[in-house]
């Protein structure tokens, strides 16, 4: 059963694939493997049989003949065969080639510790530090914090009246609070 596929896109991924097949055989670049041969034969049969090499819907969009996956793949292999090679960590830099800009080639070799090393000579290598005599610098011992009333200073520039003692407000009498009937609420219906 065959899905509704532009006539157009359909044409133009059989015209990919068959140049793509062409141009390996030319031998501009390095020979297909098997499996991209039989990937082409195999999408380009389907396509002419079915109008799409791909039946469940979100593999790629409407009115496609190819899959967004078998578009990457036929891309892969019509550079192949036009003898371009890949991008990106596939692309290694040889020795008559310069690398490329974000090649890992030109990085520094990672330090690496060894495991021969011992741990204990670099521990006595190091001399263990000297405490320093200013007591400024020593530190702050530290415990729970506590909180103390700060006397007002004469010479303090507040001008607030933070300090000035303030009678407490009215407190409410201690108790059970009474209950009160506020006269005009609803009323009963008369029956």
């Amino acid at each position: 059963m065959g899905r509704d596929v532009d006539e157009r896109k359909k044409r133009a991924a059989l015209r990919k694939l068959r140049k793509a097949a062409e141009l390996a055989e030319q031998g501009k670049g390095p020979p297909l493997s098997d499996w991209e041969r039989e990937f082409l034969e195999e999408v380009e049969e389907r396509i002419e049989k079915y109008g799409s090499a791909f039946a469940d819907p979100m593999k790629g969009s409407d009115g496609e003949a190819l899959s967004a996956l078998q578009q990457v793949k036929l891309k892969e292999i019509d550079k192949k065969a036009r003898g371009k090679g890949r991008k990106g960590f596939g692309n290694k830099a040889g020795p008559d080639r310069k690398s490329s800009k974000g090649s890992f080639a030109k990085r520094a070799t990672p330090r690496v510790r060894q495991i021969d090393d011992d741990i204990e000579e670099e521990a006595a290598e190091t001399p263990p530090p000297v405490p320093s005599p200013d007591p400024s610098s020593q530190p702050v011992p530290r415990g729970k914090p506590v909180l103390r009333a700060v006397p007002k200073d004469e010479t303090s520039d507040s001008g607030s009246d933070a300090y000035e003692d303030k009678a407490p407000a009215p407190k409410r009498p201690a108790g059970r609070p009474v209950f009160r009937v506020i006269d005009g609420g609803k009323s009963e219906p008369d029956s």
